[in-house]
């Protein structure tokens, strides 16, 4: 699509963004719009209000054929360096959290809510069931795309329900699930589909069940979880958290493994295997994307030569596509 084109659709976009009342902002800053802080921008940065007009910016894009990324917490992603040619449609308002039933306990939050904001809504409550992901950078939907994992525990543990929109048809529908334990496994979720932009199933909720806890039991449980996540290093600079996921056929975890292979420490441009902690990577000096990716594939490479494993990556990278 040439220059000119992509100005008309885009414009376009805006023309029906408007219509809809829907924030948006152009050339948008993304700096700290993830947790690596890669200085990147966005052509389109879209901030729904409310589900309505998060699914009406969803079908805009689809219905102009346009590349589209759903971000949340941003804490798992690494933005192409310079500018992504496409729209980034923010969940950061997206964050209503709600008891919706006593008995079970069920607590129903919007793919926006920080994971903080449900840790504190919990403890708030006297609920508990979550302190484990206390201090976890990121969104629900996030953690719900991903299945993240905290301390040996995994956020599908708890999942009652979920809500998504299915945008693999021409006409969206809305899909409620119950959950249903062989769709998950470890970092593993029924909403990853092989692609990062344009997905065909998008979170719009989650309902959770949870119990009851002591408000003093609870709240000592997220301070130890955060102190653990202080003593790994989890806020020293930058970082997109776990590179790497691991795999127990491997027999050691992959942040072990780099450090056997004696890579911490070692470093590309402004991006930086941590000293103190060999799966993650550190944004030490103005890293670029492109760092990052060299740093990654290095790693990879150098596991492959040592051990004979192939380590999978957990951080995503989005990128531009001529």
């Amino acid at each position: 699509m040439s220059f000119n084109s992509k100005l008309f659709v885009f414009n376009e976009i805006s023309q029906q963004l408007e219509l809809y009342n829907i924030n948006y902002y152009e050339d948008f800053d993304l700096s700290n719009k993830s947790t690596m802080k890669i200085k990147s921008s966005a052509k389109l940065f879209v901030v729904p209000q409310d589900i309505e007009q998060f699914q009406n910016a969803i079908r805009i894009c689809k219905d102009k054929n346009t590349a589209f990324f759903i971000l949340g917490g941003g804490s798992n992603i690494i933005f192409p360096d310079n500018c992504y040619e496409g729209v980034i449609i923010s969940t950061e308002k997206l964050n209503r959290i709600q008891i919706i039933s006593e008995s079970p306990l069920l607590v129903k939050c919007e793919c926006g809510t920080p994971m903080q904001s449900l840790v504190n809504f919990c403890s708030k409550h006297e609920i508990t069931g979550f302190e484990e992901f206390a201090g976890l950078p990121g969104s629900v939907g996030g953690a719900l795309y991903m299945n993240s994992r905290c301390f040996d525990k995994s956020i599908n543990e708890n999942i009652y329900q979920t809500t998504h929109l299915d945008v693999s048809q021409r006409n969206p529908e809305i899909i409620i699930h119950n959950y249903n334990v062989a769709e998950w496994d470890y970092k593993k979720s029924p909403f990853q589909d092989n692609q990062i932009e344009n997905p065909s199933k998008i979170i719009l909720n989650a309902v959770f069940t949870l119990k009851k806890g002591n408000i003093q039991d609870i709240q000592k449980n997220c301070s130890l979880f955060i102190t653990k996540r202080k003593e790994k290093g989890h806020f020293k600079f930058p970082s997109a958290g776990s590179v790497f996921k691991n795999n127990h056929a491997f027999g050691k975890p992959s942040g072990e493994l780099i450090d056997l292979a004696g890579l911490k420490g070692y470093r590309i441009g402004g991006a930086q295997i941590a000293p103190f902690h060999g799966n993650f990577i550190i944004n030490i000096d103005n890293a670029k994307a492109q760092d990052v990716k060299q740093l990654v594939d290095y790693i990879q490479n150098s596991i492959k030569k040592s051990f004979g494993y192939l380590l999978e990556t957990e951080i995503l990278f989005l990128q531009n596509h001529k």
